[in-house]
């Protein structure tokens, strides 16, 4: 276990702020910034100077607060860290990430005084961080901004999202709250942050709250500096603590008859880390409990991801981790995206295993454990998945698309009363009631290698594909893009617009034997697609999906449309189960509400369009 003792002095205190200069006229300035910024009104300050010669300083409050806004994406933070990356400028930068961690830091403090009843001290808080190139300024910046909030600050360094979440909870660290500095598999020019509490993720609402305070604190301090630490915050070594955490996991619950300590002796264990944060798991989980891992690819990390995207989504890393399962004959294939926060697998023939799969897999490994359990996922899974989980006893309820939106849903029909053990979504988040309702891909892998050895050790030899032998697939399955051309302040409220009006097209009847989906074929008869009860969750993003049938009125497939929280553009995801099927109600979208709707004048459509006329991609 790592120690937390250092010579090192924790960073604390409030810090110097911005500072003015004594002359009436900024003294002036000062007091009018102090009293207006608390309004989301645009400003003109016009200050008279000793002279009596009246000098305009022009501080438009809006569009300042605007660059601190537009950095929420849902439950995290994110924006372009690094130059390079066409098209988008700088705007995730020291003095605005200094903000929100400040911000954060005083929120922290908030909660835990109004959940004691008293004033609190020595709030601590954690940061972690992936490898990007941008990690080493930013985090200064953090340090900096907690401390004028009056933390105490710990560095882990390399870290994982999960791993942040638990230095809250194991001891001897269980700091107050965490933050992760990653922006998953995005480019290497990204970054952003995730805050956690011990209660887990901060929501949508929550983190919004947090960066209007920010855009405030970053709109006031008229001068940009970059950060400087007064004192270096305390540097603990945690990810030791959460290696063995999971080691222990998979001795007690393999419980090895013959060697207890290495239960992993005679599996081969290929990991992909993509550079990212996830080679610990190689070095410090599976060699330890006696797994090869010859053949392993890119644990080193590199923050510029030079041979693929971190991403168990993504074709080249999947193909690469495939051969070199193939290669050594290795019993098993991992993925990681960059914070670890996502897994895929590949099995022993070599089969992929991610999306509807490994929702699919992971399903087949609860449900001998919980018999009847609840399963959610986002709304873009298949009827087929639907039918694997009925199939096996459990019950499907389908949720709106975003990691943070099934995890909740989950936590919430709990709550309930509704026994819900399993939360994932086709991007490879998943979370499990047993681990703090926490998205990690980690410890899904350490489920999955656990009813390998199992399956073993019971005289299997099939590896954990057999699990998921009886998955069908849909006949066809696409995804399109279009973005939304507009100002980037702008662009959310123009995806607003174009997703309600899908929504009333349909509902109006202009889309003919297309019909809203409410809850598709889950059990639960309130809120699966919607929210129907007393307190509905917050939207953090607008999404409809759409059943399909025609003029026989035969179901043919189904049409999910969403706002993107990453980027300006609109995703269109169709399944459907006859040939043809996609590009037909491609060309009923394009033709009967695009163009007639003449929405086609805010979005650049080319993939729709394309898909329409060919039937193909690319």
């Amino acid at each position: 276990m790592a120690s937390t003792s250092t010579s090192l002095i924790p960073l604390r205190g409030r810090g110097r702020k911005a500072s003015f200069s004594s002359s009436p006229a900024k003294t002036a300035l000062k007091k009018a910034l102090r009293f207006s910024f608390s309004s989301k009104s645009s400003v003109v300050i016009c200050v008279k100077s000793s002279s009596g010669a009246v000098k305009y300083n022009e501080v438009v409050v809006d569009e300042e607060m605007d660059k601190i806004r537009r950095l929420q994406n849902g439950s995290d933070v994110r924006g372009v860290a690094l130059e390079g990356e066409k098209g988008r400028t700088v705007d995730l930068t020291p003095p605005a990430v200094e903000a929100i961690a400040e911000s954060f830091g005083e929120w922290i403090i908030k909660a835990l005084e109004k959940e004691r009843g008293r004033p609190v001290e020595d709030v601590t808080v954690s940061l972690g961080k992936d490898p990007r190139i941008s990690g080493a300024s930013l985090s200064v910046a953090v340090f900096a901004g907690l401390a004028r909030a009056g933390c105490l600050t710990f560095e882990m360094g390399l870290a994982t999202t999960p791993a942040c979440f638990m230095s809250t909870l194991l001891p001897p660290f269980a700091y107050d709250a965490s933050i992760m500095m990653t922006a998953s598999h995005l480019p290497y020019t990204r970054n952003g942050l995730k805050f956690f509490t011990k209660k887990g993720g901060l929501t949508s609402p929550e983190v919004e709250e947090i960066c209007d305070e920010a855009a405030r604190k970053y709109a006031n301090r008229l001068t940009k500096v970059s950060t400087m630490l007064n004192s270096p915050p305390k540097k603990v070594d945690f990810m030791r603590a959460y290696a063995k955490h999971l080691r222990d996991i998979i001795k007690e619950r393999v419980n090895h008859p013959i060697h207890y300590d290495t239960p992993l002796k005679g599996f081969q264990i290929i990991v992909n880390a993509g550079n990212g944060s996830g080679g610990f798991f190689t070095w410090d989980v599976l060699d330890q409990l006696g797994a090869d891992t010859f053949g392993s690819l890119h644990l080193n990390p590199n923050g510029m991801f030079p041979n693929h995207i971190p991403n168990p989504e993504d074709k080249t890393a999947m193909a690469l981790t495939r051969a070199a399962v193939l290669e050594n004959t290795a019993d098993l294939g991992i993925v990681f995206d960059t914070d670890v926060d996502r897994s895929g697998v590949v099995d022993n023939n070599g089969n992929p295993i991610n999306g509807d799969k490994l929702i699919a897999l992971m399903s087949a490994v609860v449900l001998k454990e919980h018999p009847g359990t609840t399963i959610v996922t986002d709304a873009r899974t298949s009827l087929e998945l639907t039918r694997f989980i009925t199939d096996r006893g459990g019950h499907h309820c389908l949720y709106r698309v975003g990691y943070r939106n099934v995890i909740d849903k989950g936590v919430h029909l709990n709550q309930d009363g509704v026994e819900t053990h399993l939360m994932m979504e086709t991007s490879g988040h998943g979370a499990l009631k047993e681990n703090y309702f926490l998205d990690d891909g980690a410890y899904m892998v350490v489920k999955i290698i656990i009813e390998m050895v199992r399956m073993t050790l019971e005289g299997s030899d099939e590896g954990i594909g057999s699990l998921i032998k009886d998955l069908e697939e849909p006949l066809e399955s696409i995804e399109l893009r279009m973005n939304i051309i507009s100002e980037p302040k702008y662009a959310k409220a123009r995806g607003r617009e174009v997703i309600e009006a899908f929504r009333s097209y349909i509902e109006e009847c202009q889309l003919k034997g297309w019909e809203l989906d409410a809850c598709g074929d889950c059990w639960v008869s309130e809120g699966c697609l919607v929210d129907s009860n007393d307190s509905p969750a917050a939207i953090d993003a607008h999404m409809y999906r759409a059943k399909v049938s025609n003029e026989k009125n035969d179901e043919i497939g189904w049409v999910h449309i969403r706002q993107s929280i990453h980027n300006p553009n609109i995703a269109i995801n169709m399944q459907s189960s006859v040939p043809g099927g996609c590009q037909l109600m491609t060309k009923v979208f394009r033709d009967k509400f695009l163009l007639a709707s003449g929405m086609d004048k805010i979005l650049d459509f080319s993939q729709v369009d394309k898909y329409a006329k060919l039937g193909k991609m690319g």
